[in-house]
Parts: C-alpha cells; structure tokens; sequence
C-alpha cells in the first residue's frame, strides 16, 4: 500500500535508512567499543562494566568457545541467564565467535526448557547455578555436552563476589542442590580459559545467522525464529533513526529492567542502545521494586523500558513519586497494549509520556512506535518505521480502504528468514512476496496511524509474555482427573490479559488447588492459570471442536 504514513513522520525521520551500514552485530559492537571505550555499557550490583571491559571479556569467552571447547562456526549455543554482566559477555563473545545464540528463559520448567534444547540442537549452554537443578532433570534427553556454570557473584570483584555468592547459597538459600557432570566449566574459568590463547576473528556477514529466538506458536509448540545479523542490524539502524531526535550518543542512561532474554530488552538495550553508547543498569530482579527505584535515583535514569505490568507497579509503588525525573527523555513501552489509566499516571507522575512501541520476535521485533514527541497517550501503536511496508488484508487477502479492520502483514529487512527446521510453519507465515503475517486485526487512518483493535490468533498476552492455549490445554489434560478442558484470555488490570481455565471433571473430587498445583510443576509461572470455573459441559461445533470464542464472548458480559 502507498506510505501514507511518511507525513505523520517526526521533522527529520527519514523513510529509508541504510541498513547495511554494518557488516554484523560484532561489527556495531567494535565500533561502539572503539568510539566510548571508558564510558560505562553496564552496570549491575553497582559493578561497572566499561564498553572496553566488556569487549576485553566478550572476546575471552569468544576464545574459550573457539579454543578451548572448539566449538565449530554454526554452532547453537543456549544461553540461560538473567540480567547480569555475564549475560552480555556470553552473548556477544559467542557471537564474535560466529556461533547462534539460543536464548533460554531461566525459569523455563524441565519440559519447555528439554523442548527448546532438543528443538534448536544446542551443544552448549551457559546457566546460572540458581537454575541448574532444572538442567539435571533433562540431561539424560537432550544434546548438551558442554555446560558453563555462572553465579551470581562472577563478574563482581573477588571479595564481593564471594559475599553475594555467600549470601545467596548458604543465607537465602536461592540456589537449589543439583549434580551436573565433572566436566561443567565455571564461567570465570571459561574466561581464564579464553585468555589463554589467542582469539581467531570469525568473519562475519549480515546473511549469518545470529539468533534462534524462540516464540510460541499457535498449536503450542514453540518454534525458533531465524533473525540473521542483517535482520537485527537493520532494526538498530531503524531505531536509531526514531530516536535521533531525542536522544544524545554517549550520554544516555537507560534502566533495563526486562529480561534481556526477550526479544523487545534484546534489541533495545543490548543492540539499539549500545550503538548509541548508552549506559545500561541491569536489574537482575524487577519484582523488586524498592531496589529498582534505589537504582533509579542513584544513576539518574534517562531511558526507562517497559511493559505495562511494570509501569503500573512503580505508579502505585509509595517511593516512585520521590524520584526526580528531569533527567527522563524517553519511556518506552512494547510486549503488551499500554493502558489509558497507566499511560495517564505515568504522565501525571513523571512528566513523560509512554511511548508505545509494537513488534513481534519474528521482525526482530521492531515495526511500528508513535513518534518520541507525542505529548501524551494515543491508543495507538504509532506509525510504520524506515524501510518497512505494511499492508491490511481481509480474509480473502485484498487490501481493505483505509479505515477498515484488517489483518497486518509486514514487510522489511528486519523480518526472519524463517521458522528453524519448519519449512511448513515458516510458508504458512511467509508469502510469496516476502511479507509477515502478524495475526493482528489492525485499522489503519488518513494519516498512516495504527491502531491495533483484535487478535486472530488465539494468543494470549500476559504481563508481555505470550501464552499459547493449545499448550495450557495439552499440559492441563494431561491430569487424570480432567475430562475436557479450554483456556481464553480475559482481562486483567494487572497483566493486561490473565488466563481463565474451563475444566470438565472426570474425577468429582477435583479441586481448584489441585489443578494449580499441577501446572505450576509444568509450567513457567505466568502460564500458570489462576481462575478456573467447572462446567458440566464445553460448547462444540458440529464437528466436535471446543468453541473458545464462545466461552470469550460468556467471560466479556460477565
């Protein structure tokens, strides 16, 4: 369709971008390496890590996988760690080290973390001790044969170091028993290995590929995204266009509060923002919200990325109004909707707007963001970005007027290649013409202006994270005393959505409890349903298909 969003632009923004200004990832790294060397790329524990450091780090780990593992180019290497500085060391030494990194999320339970591994064949995997009881439990059944333990204290100085490892294992218990096999590597050893011997630079171009990012799918099963270095450069290079106006290199501080794991954090904090020099607190626990506020105030935060779930929490936290917020330039929002009454107090509290963002793991994420000079919330997930098309489609694939709801589908270089090792998912998503489909019901205006108003797939969107429930639905049947069973999405002012379970009982004596109890040993925490309501009977087709629609329309009047 024409770009009729090009004049919503903010003065300045241009519709393309060279997107090939840079040759890889490790490419943006060097050069942000180079031009901010003493200034601090992150901070965690109040440990600082210069963009120096963690270059002198990144290429020691890179060392260790090509010399001392001698891992070959190619190689999937799954990373499974929170917001530390061991996260961006690992990440980027592997990448300089040609190898696709798998990124695992930590509180995975056995069976979704056994999926991911089997699935994306990683050989080597970086865990954090806290979690490697869950690694134990599927070793038998996946290919790992390398593993590299990490504490909480590695990257924290000697002394203080073994303090916070002291604490966490002997007086907070956090970490739980596990065996692992005599050959698992410490992480700090990995590193001693790395500097041992010289790294060998891989080179590297934008057609490799950088990433297996895993998402859920609409049957439940998790598939891998395939983004190449070319895919994620090009939406560091799309961001920075947006945020040129409003933002200074070299002089940005930015709280990174959500999981780098993630696909949104992953871009944003450790690609966008280290181009532009920025400085990156990472705050290894956001549930903490007295210590995020702490962190706040002490490093004078310039960027703060959220979802919605996050900036509710800090507007209704009694110390979030004590922080001075004259140094905050940009709060941006993805993962999930933002709310009006969010929006509205975090402006009230603040002075700054949030500014919400929209994107999907398939397209690295980043696609549509309303403009940085908005002065307050629009309902909308703003405009197109460089060197990206869209198109709204109805049921028969035509372009619908503008006005009219239809499917979003995308196009642009920051779009995957595709799903790993599923050629029949990656066509069904993937037209000939090499646009997206999103699964987004969308409207567009006279002005090029998006507004999100339905979801055809039946995806449901808790606190940013993905919930798919063909997998609740599988896990959840498997318990011996269900007949049938349905999950929806209903509205929730905490989470945006929560999940709702309709149970059929074969058993009389089943009881909420019981269920819950079931899930959360099969479940990460926010798949985990809380409500749930007995039926005697679910609605079908004719045909015999549970009918979810229905059950949403029954929970909408309710």
């Amino acid at each position: 369709m024409e770009k009729i969003w090009l004049s919503s632009y903010q003065e300045g923004i241009r519709a393309e971008v060279n997107v090939r200004e840079y040759q890889s990832i490790i490419d943006v790294f060097h050069q942000s390496a180079q031009k901010y060397a003493q200034r601090t790329a992150f901070i965690n524990m109040n440990q600082h890590l210069s963009f120096s450091e963690l270059k002198q780090k990144a290429e020691q780990f890179a060392s260790f996988l090509q010399n001392h593992l001698k891992l070959p180019r190619g190689e999937r290497v799954a990373i499974m760690l929170p917001n530390l500085l061991q996260y961006p060391v690992a990440l980027l030494g592997a990448l300089q080290a040609g190898m696709i990194v798998v990124n695992v999320n930590p509180l995975y339970t056995p069976r979704e973390l056994e999926h991911q591994l089997n699935d994306s064949g990683a050989t080597t995997i970086i865990v954090l001790e806290n979690f490697a009881n869950t690694l134990e439990l599927v070793l038998p059944r996946i290919p790992i044969k390398n593993i590299v333990l990490a504490s909480i204290g590695d990257m924290l100085g000697s002394i203080k170091g073994w303090l916070t490892n002291f604490v966490v294992r002997k007086i907070k218990k956090m970490v739980p028993d596990y065996r692992l096999p005599a050959n698992t590597i410490p992480f700090k050893q990995a590193l001693a290995y790395g500097a041992q011997h010289s790294f060998t630079p891989v080179p590297l171009t934008l057609e490799d590929t950088a990433f297996l990012q895993y998402t859920g799918g609409t049957t439940g099963v998790s598939k891998g995204t395939i983004l190449t270095h070319g895919n994620i450069c090009a939406n560091i290079m799309q961001g920075k266009e947006w945020i040129k106006p409003s933002l200074q290199a070299g002089k940005e501080v930015a709280l990174g509060a959500l999981p780098l794991y993630h696909i949104f954090a992953l871009t944003v904090n450790t690609m966008i923002l280290m181009e532009l020099g920025t400085t990156t607190v990472l705050i290894t626990n956001p549930r903490d919200l007295a210590g995020l506020i702490k962190d706040w105030k002490k490093y004078h935060i310039s960027i703060f990325i959220g979802v919605n779930t996050l900036f509710n929490a800090l507007t209704n936290h009694a110390d979030f109004s004590s922080i001075d917020f004259s140094g905050l330039r940009l709060s941006l929002s993805g993962g999930m909707a933002a709310q009006k009454a969010v929006a509205d107090k975090w402006l009230h509290t603040t002075g700054q707007p949030i500014v919400e963002a929209y994107g999907l793991t398939e397209a690295s994420p980043g696609v549509a963001i309303n403009p940085l000079n908005i002065t307050g919330y629009t309902g909308m997930i703003g405009l197109p970005i460089s060197n990206t098309e869209v198109e709204l489609r109805n049921g028969q694939g035509e372009e619908v007027a503008i006005g009219e709801a239809g499917e979003l589908w995308i196009r642009g270089p920051q779009v995957m290649q595709g799903y790993w090792n599923r050629p029949e998912d990656t066509a069904k998503a993937l037209d000939a013409r090499g646009f997206l489909e999103t699964g987004d019901i969308a409207v567009m205006n006279e002005q090029g202006w998006i507004k999100l108003v339905d979801r055809k797939k039946d995806m449901i969107v808790v606190s940013g994270f993905n919930v798919y429930p063909n997998e609740i639905e599988d896990v959840m049947a498997q318990h011996p005393k269900i007949l049938e069973v349905a999950c929806i999405g209903v509205s929730n002012e905490k989470t945006g959505e929560a999940l709702k379970l309709f149970v059929v009982k074969k058993d009389p004596s089943l009881t909420q409890e019981e269920l819950i109890a079931f899930a959360r040993t099969e479940l990460t925490g926010y798949k985990v349903p809380k409500d749930i309501e007995f039926r005697e009977e679910l609605p079908k087709s004719n045909v015999g298909k549970i009918l979810r629609r229905e059950l949403r329309a029954e929970a909408e009047q309710s």
